[in-house]
């Protein structure tokens, strides 16, 4: 089977849950014998424009794009749709902002179209209103031209449903493995951490993820012994300065930026606490890694994190609550006996239930499954269907106006 990728940004994975997901699944399949092409984004790779090269079997292949605010997505996903007319049997769409063309691929392709949605991307604050309307638009695409749709979380199979009466496929994600890290934690200790007396939180810094409310909660604990240490990179200058100036210099709260490799593995497995205050996540696997890892999780209560932290592997805060958050975090580090007694639990459930060979075949089948069905959209109609989806998206969008929909009201 030759599969077409598009919407990751390229390979290997550096920052980005959909990368490490590709970069998980895909070169298991190449290993089963079939073929994989990955269309990247050339800012991302550093490669000349349609360089291709070799990741893990995968030949990945480098699109001319600048990374000029949210263009590179749009350039990419069209370049990639546009090259699709070749002799693939499946063409695999990641995310809703790239599934914008998805309906191109319906037209000049033979292959079938399978659509991820790894999230409701649209209701990131980091975009601004174009930028919304493109991703709702993109997700209001895939819905009518993919031949099947992927969800990641049990609350999103539920959007899709509610919304669209559209059935997805629920395949989850599963936890990287981190590489082996220094037991003796020298690089943590260098930091002036200590093992076990430090809390995490580990994602891009952005406001939907909401550090701020973690930093405020910390800051109203003061708890002596215990630090703050916030990984991640930033996509706003200005959100980030707002998260200084909440930090006031502390010395217990600590910003380290984007780690990989060992230094992640170190400093997640030193931890004492995970702590995730999401107001929107798909399925977020940092957590999965920390659950995985036997880490204490602490999370807002959005249905993605009840889903992963119900019946005792974790705790749960009233999302968006900074007292909720207070009184939760202020338990959990007096608590510390009972909080690994629901860690031992989360390893067992995400060993059990988030397995990267059982989620590569599952795709597999569900590929075979679709690959002997036959067209049953007409290009006409896929043209008109285009044209109704952009008013519809753009109608629904200034109904919206500011307020977002929530992936789990």
């Amino acid at each position: 089977m030759k599969i077409a990728v598009i919407g990751a940004k390229g390979l290997p994975p550096e920052e980005g849950g959909i990368e490490h997901h590709c970069a998980e699944i895909y070169p298991r399949m190449v290993a089963q014998g079939h073929s994989v092409d990955l269309f990247a984004r050339s800012f991302y790779t550093r490669m000349p424009a349609f360089r291709q090269y070799d990741f893990k079997g995968v030949r990945v292949i480098s699109l001319p794009c600048p990374k000029v605010g949210g263009s590179d997505v749009i350039i990419s996903s069209a370049l990639g749709a546009m090259l699709t007319a070749g002799d693939y049997d499946i063409v695999h769409f990641h995310a809703l902002g790239p599934s914008l063309f998805s309906w191109l691929t319906r037209m000049i392709s033979p292959a079938k179209v399978v659509v991820t949605c790894h999230g409701l991307d649209w209701q990131r604050a980091k975009w601004g209103k174009l930028a919304r309307l493109s991703i709702l638009l993109g997700e209001k695409i895939a819905v009518s031209s993919a031949h099947e749709m992927v969800v990641v979380s049990g609350a999103l199979q539920s959007y899709f449903i509610n919304n669209y009466s559209r059935d997805s496929a629920y395949i989850p994600n599963a936890p990287a493995s981190y590489p082996a890290s220094d037991t003796k934690f020298t690089w943590t200790s260098s930091l002036g951490l200590e093992r076990g007396r430090y809390m995490v939180f580990l994602g891009r810094l952005v406001p939907e993820k909401c550090p701020d409310l973690l930093i405020k909660a910390f800051q109203s604990l003061q708890k002596s012994g215990w630090k703050l240490v916030l990984v991640g990179g930033d996509d706003s200058p200005t959100f980030k300065a707002k998260l200084l100036s909440l930090a006031n210099n502390n010395p217990n709260i600590l910003f380290t930026g984007p780690l990989l490799g060992a230094h992640l593995a170190e400093i997640v497995r030193g931890s004492g606490l995970f702590v995730l205050p999401s107001d929107i996540e798909g399925l977020p696997m940092a957590m999965l890694e920390a659950m995985a890892e036997g880490v204490p999780i602490l999370a807002s209560d959005i249905l993605p994190h009840r889903q992963l932290l119900g019946q005792n592997r974790g705790v749960l805060f009233r999302k968006g609550d900074v007292n909720s958050c207070i009184e939760k975090l202020d338990w959990a580090i007096h608590n510390t006996q009972e909080i690994q007694k629901f860690a031992e639990q989360a390893k067992i459930y995400v060993s059990a239930n988030y397995n990267w060979e059982q989620i590569t075949n599952k795709f597999i089948d569900l590929y075979n499954r679709i690959s002997t069905k036959p067209l049953t959209v007409p290009t006409s109609t896929l043209t008109s269907l285009y044209a109704d989806q952009v008013k519809s998206a753009t109608l629904r969008e200034s109904a919206l106006g500011t307020k977002y929909l929530e992936a789990d009201s």
